[in-house]
């Protein structure tokens, strides 16, 4: 993999990542984040929690947010929902995103695995939290890093 993390994905793969999220939150009221970090030895998962409360992730209206967090060269990530679609998901359906994206990134398509990550978060939260006609875009849908 490259050295830094605004060459791990190309500008065209970046594009491509957001429109992925786009398209996910037309047909819901939650709310899809992606971040990127160079590295992270310890654990992901409390550091997605960590990053999650950063972005704000908590304070959508319906508690819906979903965070999908990669540590790029220590190949390491975790995706945490928040108590609103953690209440409504199946047991284990974060897991199975995660196994699914996994195979994606160990052939090397990071963009893939990301889009397909975020396209089956998207469907879940349409089944639990349609679109309303009211939704307004709570958080931004643009890639963070650290």
């Amino acid at each position: 993999m490259p050295e830094n993390n605004s060459t791990y994905i190309s500008a065209e793969d970046e594009k491509r990542i957001v429109a992925s999220i786009v398209e996910a939150e037309k047909s819901c009221s939650g709310e899809i984040r992606v971040h990127l970090e160079k590295t992270y030895k310890k654990d992901p998962q409390k550091r997605a929690e960590s990053i999650f409360l950063e972005l704000k992730m908590h304070k959508t209206a319906l508690r819906n947010g979903v965070l999908i967090y990669v540590a790029l060269d220590d190949h390491r990530f975790a995706i945490i929902g928040d108590e609103g679609i953690n209440s409504k998901v199946p047991q284990g359906f974060w897991a199975d995103v995660r196994d699914k994206m996994l195979v994606h990134f160990k052939t090397g398509d990071f963009t893939k695995g990301l889009c397909e990550g975020i396209a089956l978060a998207g469907q879940q939260l349409a089944t639990y939290f349609p679109y309303q006609k009211n939704d307004s875009n709570e958080l931004p849908n643009e890639i963070s890093r650290s």
